[in-house]
């Protein structure tokens, strides 16, 4: 079953005088359970595919279909509402809030969504377990070391029990074994739970991981590979 299907999306950017294709055709579909790389030299449209799949930014032309739903025809209210509920992000900068503790950070969106008290503090403190932060749960983000806090960010991210999550360079600013800790979590909520996984990447440590590889390049898909 098709989680997302992507149907000929363009995206343009005018930098100064020259107009710049970040996405040109783009048709790709993606299977729940995937675990899937998106490389590429920086500016062949990486962030901006992520983006568009994401309702973070809208192409020019072209669909995003998400469980029937075409969200480039959502207005804003309802794309903000779409994002909440079906979509987990995980940024390179973590994008934690500071004055929370890693448990509160992870029970913000379902604040938001409207669970209740004993939800949240159950499903917080599951996800936080899974991601190996027992210990930490009552830590704000300025007392935990960057690769904890990019954990505390897949929890937060896998709380809502999103469709899919993609992730932006999750492991740039982390060192080798925070980044084989955090991949080895994304890796088993994959194979145990079947949660679907799109990065965004240049480390060789994520592709070497990922079940599928797609290249674009100038804003075209160059290649698509099952490594």
């Amino acid at each position: 079953m098709n989680v997302i299907e992507t149907n000929k999306l363009a995206k343009t950017y005018q930098q100064g005088e020259v107009q710049v294709n970040a996405l040109n055709d783009v048709s790709i579909n993606f299977k729940e359970g995937e675990f899937t790389a998106i490389v590429g030299p920086s500016g062949s449209g990486k962030t901006t595919f992520l983006n568009a799949i994401g309702g973070l930014d809208i192409p020019d032309s072209g669909k995003v279909i998400i469980n029937s739903t075409d969200i480039t025809q959502l207005k804003s209210n309802q794309l903000i509402d779409f994002r909440l509920r079906n979509i987990g992000f995980v940024f390179q900068a973590y994008n934690l809030i500071p004055v929370l503790t890693a448990k509160e950070n992870v029970e913000f969106i379902m604040l938001m969504q409207g669970d209740s008290v004993k939800e949240r503090k159950s499903r917080a403190e599951e996800l936080l377990h899974a991601v190996g932060l027992s210990q930490q749960m009552d830590r704000r983000p300025g007392q935990l070391s960057g690769g904890q806090q990019q954990r505390v960010a897949v929890a937060r991210a896998l709380a809502s029990k999103p469709q899919f999550v993609l992730a932006d360079e999750p492991t740039a600013n982390l060192d080798s074994s925070s980044t084989a800790n955090l991949l080895d979590i994304m890796y088993e909520l994959n194979q145990n739970e079947n949660m679907t996984f799109i990065f965004s990447t240049h480390d060789q440590r994520v592709i070497d991981r990922a079940k599928r590889i797609i290249t674009l390049e100038d804003g075209k898909v160059i290649s698509d590979k099952n490594p």
